[in-house]
């Protein structure tokens, strides 16, 4: 199969790397597919980083397979044709300009000169292309690095929170970008921390914790799976609504602010139930809980650093009989 055609994957099987007694990926098996954007969520040390390096030959697994197209990736002619990844933005000669640093990566792969002034267009820095990297803000070392994933038109788009540093315009337009790219059968998979993005983003989602995998669903799956649905309701005719539906046996709990909470019934037949019963209703809502609360139900188990809420420890006062060193 060449790198233009549609339909390159990335295979991992039992992909494992440990570091002396620690084990960072623990026995990893999924494939990341075209035609979708595939996320990539994990609480910090899950493993996602050295997961996405072992993909792209930067670091040997100590155990298990990762392929792309079928091949490893050190035994792929041009890379870049089959894989653009940003990884790290700041990974740049910063003596260098945007363009160099550019066409440097397309004659080392092969890729025409023309097409470094495409990708400056596409990711909006051609009227920077002679500075400097090293005077570049991160939004615009960000897209630097996403100039350098495009720059062979490759099959496959590797992204390791390619939002961070970008404003409000900035990350709608990774956001298009990436869905436009899945939606020309390409393959997608992209690693972030914020997941109002990644819901807006993704189609699929693979997580991992403490290296292991937690979950490789579709968004809609992982959310239902992994969270509370409700129908929250609320009427001026409270007593008579619970008796109703205690009698149509859903179980209704006060939500604290005068509504209710009712598990097992949907609100089509919450609403009819109140109409049957001359019931008037202020609210009928169905409430589905975001990402972020199915993740954090997901990997409570699997975070390896534990922040407390509430008010900091007051410093410890060096008093007599204590000291220093």
């Amino acid at each position: 199969m060449s790198p233009s055609s549609v339909g390159v994957m990335i295979e991992l099987e039992g992909l494992t790397k440990r570091y002396g007694e620690k084990i960072a990926v623990n026995n990893l098996t999924f494939t990341v597919r075209p035609g979708i954007v595939t996320g990539f969520l994990g609480p910090n040390g899950a493993g996602k980083s050295t997961t996405m390096r072992m993909m792209l030959g930067l670091d040997r697994p100590t155990a298990g397979d990762v392929r792309i197209d079928g091949k490893h990736y050190d035994q792929l002619k041009d890379p870049l044709k089959y894989i653009g990844a940003l990884l790290d933005a700041k990974a740049v000669h910063g003596g260098r300009t945007a363009f160099n640093h550019l066409l440097c990566l397309a004659q080392s792969n092969g890729i025409p000169k023309q097409r470094v002034h495409e990708v400056l267009d596409t990711v909006g820095l051609t009227a920077v292309a002679k500075k400097k990297a090293k005077g570049f803000s991160l939004g615009m070392g960000q897209r630097l690095g996403i100039a350098a994933a495009l720059l062979g038109d490759p099959q496959i788009l590797m992204f390791d929170e390619p939002v961070n540093g970008l404003d409000p315009e900035g990350i709608h337009w990774i956001r298009t970008l990436m869905k436009s790219l899945a939606a020309q059968g390409r393959t997608v998979f992209v690693s972030s921390h914020l997941m109002s993005e990644m819901a807006l983003t993704a189609d699929h989602l693979v997580v991992i914790g403490q290296g292991r995998l937690l979950a490789d669903t579709s968004m809609a799956d992982f959310i239902a799976r992994n969270s509370r649905s409700y129908v929250r309701v609320r009427s001026p005719q409270r007593e008579k609504l619970l008796d109703v539906l205690h009698q149509a046996g859903l179980t209704a709990q006060d939500a604290g602010d005068g509504a209710l909470e009712v598990d097992g019934g949907k609100a089509e037949y919450i609403g009819e139930l109140a109409a049957r019963h001359q019931l008037v209703l202020h609210e009928l809502s169905p409430q589905q809980a975001s990402l972020e609360e199915a993740f954090m139900q997901l990997t409570a188990e699997s975070v390896e650093y534990h922040a407390h809420s509430g008010t900091p420890a007051a410093p410890q006062q060096w008093g007599e009989g204590w000291k220093k060193g």
